[in-house]
């Protein structure tokens, strides 16, 4: 890595980065920065590789500050929230297939693609996403929002869910508005898809039409669902997420 280098550093689940710099992270050699061992290269940015590592801790850089995952949202925008994602990814996946699942033997990166490779057994470790889909069903104006147990004090959402093997992304959705309110949906169309990080989700969100069914939430999983008209709506969740995208675009449609 003799070329200078954009890095996003990874301490405690925190990323290092700079204050009052519009790049955010910092710039420079491997020796600048305590010469992070483990490097992966996640893409480029302003022309100069992109490289994540995780350190014990951080250089003591000036303006330097320790970012929650969430918060390169708010500081940067959209572009620089999906490469510090897909770095967190990265580094989680090398991180989890240190050993090999099959043998136990310890694994090394593949020199000529993104994987980690066992050399007693041959197995492959790629990094995985795991595709979830989100719907927001619609009766007429009215969208079917709901509180999960996890979610922020009175925010509500689309649904959403993860696919199960062997499982087609139309059925997950109808299983999982069925499994999460008892309801069944129609005319389930496609609106978009985002990467997301938490830990390694690919969102694939769509629109459905109400098709029956009363609305009984699932317990232990939806603390709360209901109708809600347009001029009534719940707390949103956070621009950052495709639910709120798809939230915003069925409310433009009108």
């Amino acid at each position: 890595m003799h070329q200078p280098a954009y890095w996003i550093l990874r301490c405690e689940h925190r990323l290092l980065t700079l204050s009052g710099d519009a790049a955010l992270f910092p710039r420079g050699h491997a020796a600048d920065l305590g010469h992070p061992e483990n490097a992966v290269h996640v893409g480029e940015l302003d022309g100069l590789p992109c490289h994540a590592a995780d350190v014990a801790q951080f250089p003591d850089l000036p303006g330097s500050e320790a970012t929650p995952l969430r918060a390169i949202f708010q500081l940067a925008g959209p572009q620089l929230f999906m490469l510090a994602g897909r770095a967190t990814q990265l580094l989680d996946w090398q991180a989890n297939h240190r050993f090999c699942g099959k043998c136990g033997t310890p694994t090394r990166r593949k020199a000529d693609e993104p994987a980690m490779q066992c050399p007693a057994c041959g197995l492959l470790a790629y990094p995985r996403i795991s595709p979830a889909v989100m719907v927001l069903v619609r009766d007429g104006d009215k969208l079917l929002l709901a509180r999960g147990a996890q979610f922020k004090p009175g925010v509500f959402s689309a649904l959403a869910g993860f696919v199960e093997p062997g499982e087609t992304l139309e059925e997950c959705a109808a299983r999982e508005v069925r499994e999460e309110v008892g309801i069944e949906i129609a005319n389930l169309r496609y609106f978009s898809s985002q990467p997301w990080p938490f830990p390694n989700s690919l969102m694939v969100a769509f629109f459905a039409d109400y098709a029956g069914g009363t609305i009984t939430p699932q317990p232990g999983e939806i603390e709360a669902a209901d109708w809600f008209p347009p001029n009534a709506l719940p707390i949103l969740p956070d621009p950052i997420s495709i639910s709120r995208r798809l939230i915003d675009a069925a409310l433009q449609e009108r």
